[in-house]
């Protein structure tokens, strides 16, 4: 049994999509689930959907037409007129419709998730109808009734013996019948809302499906050749890993690498299960394989690149030393307001953080940290991580730039830089 994950540059038009039901033809005689991300960059549209609804801007229905009218635009290309999925999509659209209406009253990261998830549904939507079109038995799966989660909005923490029962139960039986199509990114609640399990999610919930039902593997389709030691986007001469060990993985995710989400290894680790990382531009090219027997050590440094970044310092109003139970009570703060720290360096007097740039909890962690602490941060600033460094290449990185942070260790440099 085979799990594939398809991110949003893999269902970005129709063409796409096609492609996509190319490569699962070829797997069409074995058991095969299909982990399907927004199309595009339709995440990130409905997250300003909903920065501008939560604000009541007078543009919210300008994006909100704007989303709908690329969907359609694919299925218009994929579809005639008369095909039932053009029912499907208005309905999916139906949820997001009848929140527009009223005033928004609930807390941001709940209406993010409720209004932000739309995208996961529609893409799975379009993409099952293509391959039954296509002529393959191909099923939807909601996947709110199987991934369970807390009530922890945007972050939702996965309930991983009601999860594991509810796939056990049903997936087996449906997956001898046909293809499965679900959705990435989304889980739900005991009260039946909807969860997001955090940027970029859709490759967690393939490991999550994987674990569960003890696939062969998992293969993640990209638009990159496999994992490489730097961002093609921002680097020329990058190169290929044809494998990595689960460990090197996780540090890889931990520090920002944008290919894996950051939670996905762990499942697959304590399964045993490989992760391949491909092409969907060339799927039968090998790929990136991730595993236990995975290689560790590197001739070429990784360079991750972390952009939008915040540098807060924070320091006590009597100008004492942070003591151990002041930096507890900073802690708390950070993990109340869910914003993960990237890097950490304490002083005397002060401690430093640079961490991810969300408008929405960051103001809220200002706020409350300034009741008791003097807080200073520096916004629009950028970290560079290497793994297993070349001090030439550090100073090369760092050239022409304000370097406000450094951080080193026997495997790892860390920098945070202006300009």
């Amino acid at each position: 049994m085979l799990v594939f994950k398809f991110g949003g540059a893999s269902v970005k038009d129709a063409a796409g999509i096609a492609n996509l039901a190319l490569i699962v033809k070829k797997h069409a005689a074995e058991p095969l689930l299909i982990v399907v991300s927004a199309m595009g960059k339709t995440t990130n549209a409905l997250e300003d959907l909903t920065r501008a609804y939560v604000n009541q801007q007078d543009n919210v229905h300008q994006l909100y037409d704007g989303i709908k009218q690329y969907h359609y635009q694919v299925l218009h290309e994929l579809f005639d007129d008369a095909h039932p999925v053009f029912d499907e999509v208005a309905n999916t659209f139906v949820e997001i419709d009848w929140m527009l209406e009223d005033e928004p009253h609930d807390s941001y990261d709940f209406i993010y998730d409720q209004i932000v998830s739309i995208g996961e549904l529609l893409s799975s939507r379009i993409v099952n109808a293509y391959l039954v079109h296509a002529g393959q038995l191909s099923r939807w799966l909601d996947v709110r009734g199987y991934i369970h989660t807390d009530n922890n909005y945007r972050e939702g923490l996965v309930d991983w013996n009601k999860t594991c029962a509810s796939i056990q139960k049903d997936l087996p039986a449906l997956l001898e019948n046909s293809i499965i199509v679900t959705q990435g990114f989304l889980g739900g609640t005991s009260e039946n809302f909807t969860t997001t399990l955090g940027r970029e999610g859709s490759d967690y919930t393939a490991s999550i499906f994987a674990a569960c039902l003890n696939a062969q593997s998992v293969t993640t389709w990209k638009d990159v050749p496999g994992i490489l030691n730097a961002d093609p986007k921002l680097f020329t001469d990058t190169v290929k890993f044809d494998e990595l060990s689960y460990t090197e993985a996780i540090e890889m995710t931990y520090y920002g690498a944008s290919v894996i989400h950051p939670k996905t290894i762990k499942p697959l680790y304590n399964a045993g299960i490989p992760l391949l990382v491909k092409s969907f531009n060339d799927p039968d090219a090998a790929g990136t394989k991730i595993s236990q027997t995975g290689k560790t050590h590197f001739d070429k440094a990784v360079i991750i690149i972390k952009q939008n970044q915040v540098l807060l310092s924070v320091s006590a109003k009597d100008y004492s030393f942070v003591s151990e139970s002041q930096m507890s009570q900073i802690y708390s703060l950070f993990a109340k307001n869910h914003v993960k720290i990237n890097v950490l360096q304490t002083s005397a007097l002060s401690l430093s953080v640079c961490i991810d740039w969300v408008e929405e909890r960051f103001e809220k962690l200002l706020l409350e940290l300034r009741e008791n602490f003097n807080v200073k941060y520096n916004n629009r600033l950028s970290l560079i991580t290497l793994r297993h460094y070349q001090y030439s290449l550090l100073k090369e990185l760092v050239e022409g730039k304000i370097v406000l942070l450094e951080q080193t260790s026997r495997n790892t440099a860390q920098v945070v830089v202006a300009g």
